[in-house]
């Protein structure tokens, strides 16, 4: 008991503190980043595009906020990336994609063989415009786009896979002469 009377106030003060930080650290770890609070979706309902960020991102107007959607099976040459310069096509694309959607609303379409979201907190969909224009299907049969399958395998991957097949056969887009020897 001598021990504890003579360092009291010490042991009172270095508990304090590793309560604290132990509240900090839990309260401020990386996981809780990535936590987001996902709007409903009318997946029969049109949305009014709000903005286009690139090839493969854009965002939907809901009800008093937005949303940003991520085409799903596609991923287009990267503009915005902070991390990666422009690729090869890649302000075609992002130039294509707005030129094809701003103005206009959409459907989703949603695969039920993948996560409604991304890591980032992105809605992940197959787009069509107003007038039915299949979105990922277009920009990959011109060649704005390559099949991407993040982890597993999603419903459109082989004939997504085919559609890509055939736009780098003739040539399309990246697929031409412009990007020839540089990867996507």
């Amino acid at each position: 008991m001598p021990f504890f009377k003579k360092y009291k106030t010490k042991i009172i003060i270095i508990t304090t503190i590793i309560i604290v930080c132990g509240f900090a650290a839990y309260f401020s770890s990386p996981s809780k980043k990535y936590t987001y609070k996902i709007p409903k979706i009318d997946l029969e309902r049109q949305y009014e595009v709000a903005k286009v960020f690139d090839g493969d991102t854009f965002e939907i107007k809901l009800d008093k906020q937005t949303m940003t959607v991520r085409m799903l099976g596609i991923d287009t040459p990267e503009t915005i990336d902070p991390r990666k310069p422009v690729q090869c096509f890649g302000k075609e694309a992002s130039d294509m994609t707005k030129e094809i959607l701003v103005g206009h609303s959409v459907n989703l379409q949603i695969d039920k063989t993948q996560s409604f979201t991304d890591k980032y907190g992105r809605l992940l969909a197959y787009v069509y415009r107003d007038d039915g224009l299949f979105i990922n299907q277009y920009l990959l049969e011109n060649g704005y786009a390559h099949e991407y399958t993040y982890a597993i395998p999603y419903t459109k991957q082989k004939e997504f896979k085919k559609i890509e097949k055939e736009a780098r056969e003739q040539k399309k887009g990246f697929w031409g002469d412009l990007c020839k020897g540089i990867t996507t």
